[in-house]
C-alpha cells in the first residue's frame, strides 16, 4: 500500500484539539510514513496540518445562530469538499461539529464515493434528537465514539462504531497549583474560584452578562476570593473586551490556555460554561458549577418539542447517573443564583473535598484504559487496511 493520506476536519477548538492528538498518534504509529492534510486551527498547525481553508466563524451551537451563520457555513463547506476532492485522500476524517461535518460529508459521498469517511465524535442521540443516529449512518462509514454507551444507538442503523475513549480525560497535564499561587501572588489562604465563560462566541455573549453579575455579588461578600480567568484562543478577543469593560474581570487573574492546568490545580472550585471544559475540571478534581444558555428561540423550540431526553447536560453526570456537577440553565442562569451556588461550596471545604474524590474517580472510569487518541489513530489505519 502506497503512503495513506488522512484528511482531518475540524471546525472548533475542541475538535482542533482532538485532531491535533489525532494527527500525532497517526505520525507516532507509522513511523512518519503518513500524508496528513486537513482543515483545523492552531492546534493541528502544530502539528503540521496547514488548514486548507479558514475556519473562523464556524464555532456556532443551536438552529438561530446557524442561520445567522448559514452563507458562511454553506461557503465553508463548499471549499471543504472542494480541498478533500482536490487532495483525493484515502479518508476523511470528520471530527465533532454534527452540523458542518454532516453536509461535508454529504458533499464528499456524492462527488466521490470511493473516499472513506470516519466521524470522530457523534452527536449525543442519548440525549437528544435520536434520529441523527440513522442521519449519520447513511452519511459515513464508521464513527469512532469517546462514549462507551454510544455504540447500541448507531449499530442499530448499521454503523459500524469503534469506541475510543476519551482523549479529554488525558489532554491535560498535572498541573502545579503551588507553583502558579506563587507566580501570581496568590496567598495559601486566599480562596481561587477559576472563571470560564466559555469558548464560542455566542456563549460569551450569553454567558458574560449573569456572570458578571454573579461575581460581583461574590466578591462583594468574600474580599479575599481571587478569581482566575483561563482564557481560550478562539474567544481571546472578546473576554478581553468583556475584561475591559468589566472592573470585576479586570482585577482577575488573566491566564492563557498554557497556564490552564497550573490554575485548575490551584483552584478551590471553578464556575464555568457547561462543555468540554467542564470535563477537564472534573479530570482534575476541581468541585464546579456549570451553567449554559441557549438562545430565547432555540430554548423554546427544545421544549415545545421535547428534545432534550437526559436528566443531565454534563457528560460527568451523566456517567456518574448523579448530579456531582450542579447545572445552572437557561431560566435559572442568573447572577443571584451562580453567587448561591458557589457560594454554598466555597463554604462547604470537607464538602468539597468529598465532590473532587468522587470526580476524580468517575473521570478515571471514563478514562478507561487511556490512550484515546492513540486507539482513535489505529482504528483509522485499520480502516484502510
Amino acid at each position: 500500500m502506497s503512503v495513506p493520506h488522512v484528511f482531518l476536519v475540524a471546525a472548533e477548538r475542541s475538535g482542533d484539539l482532538l485532531g491535533a492528538g489525532l494527527a500525532r498518534e497517526l505520525k507516532a504509529l507509522t513511523a512518519g510514513d503518513v500524508r496528513l492534510s486537513g482543515i483545523g486551527g492552531s492546534a493541528m498547525a502544530e502539528q503540521g496540518i496547514v488548514s486548507a481553508t479558514s475556519i473562523e466563524g464556524l464555532n456556532i451551537l443551536g438552529w438561530i445562530d446557524g442561520l445567522k451563520a448559514y452563507k458562511r457555513v454553506k461557503q465553508a463547506v463548499s471549499e471543504a469538499v472542494e480541498a478533500i476532492l482536490t487532495s483525493k485522500p484515502d479518508v476523511v476524517v470528520l471530527i465533532d461539529s454534527w452540523g458542518f461535518t454532516l453536509r461535508v460529508a454529504r458533499g464528499v459521498r456524492a462527488a466521490d464515493p470511493s473516499i472513506r469517511l470516519v466521524k470522530y465524535v457523534g452527536p449525543q442521540v442519548f440525549a437528544t434528537r435520536p434520529g441523527r443516529a440513522a442521519t449519520l449512518a447513511a452519511s459515513v462509514d464508521e464513527l469512532l465514539t469517546i462514549l462507551s454507551f454510544d455504540a447500541p444507538y448507531y449499530e442499530a442503523h448499521g454503523l459500524p462504531v469503534t469506541f475510543v475513549g476519551n482523549p479529554t480525560l488525558e489532554r491535560l497535564p498535572t498541573g502545579d497549583g503551588a507553583a502558579f499561587r506563587t507566580r501570581h501572588a496568590v496567598r495559601a489562604d486566599e480562596p481561587v474560584l477559576v472563571v470560564l465563560p466559555g469558548s464560542r462566541p455566542s456563549e460569551i455573549r450569553r454567558m458574560v452578562p449573569p456572570f458578571i453579575n454573579g461575581l460581583n455579588r461574590l466578591v462583594r461578600d468574600h474580599g479575599d476570593l481571587r478569581l482566575v480567568l483561563p482564557v481560550a484562543d478562539p474567544v481571546a478577543d472578546l473576554v478581553d473586551a468583556a475584561i475591559a469593560e468589566h472592573p470585576v474581570l479586570r482585577a482577575a487573574i488573566r491566564v492563557g490556555e498554557a497556564e490552564k492546568a497550573d490554575a485548575f490545580a490551584a483552584a478551590d472550585l471553578a464556575l464555568a460554561c457547561s462543555g468540554t471544559v467542564v470535563t477537564e475540571l472534573a479530570t482534575a478534581g476541581v468541585p464546579t458549577i456549570a451553567s449554559y444558555k441557549l438562545g430565547w428561540i432555540t430554548w423554546a423550540l427544545v421544549r415545545a418539542f421535547n428534545l432534550l431526553k437526559t436528566q443531565h447536560i454534563s457528560l460527568v453526570n451523566i456517567a456518574a447517573d448523579t448530579r456531582l456537577v450542579p447545572e445552572i440553565i437557561q431560566l435559572n442562569c442568573t447572577g443571584k443564583v451562580l453567587a448561591r451556588e458557589v457560594e454554598s461550596l466555597l463554604c462547604d471545604a470537607q464538602g468539597r473535598a468529598v465532590i473532587s474524590e468522587r470526580l476524580k474517580a468517575v473521570t478515571t472510569r471514563m478514562r478507561g484504559s487511556g490512550q484515546a487518541s492513540r486507539r482513535a489513530a489505529e482504528a483509522v489505519l485499520a480502516g484502510l487496511g
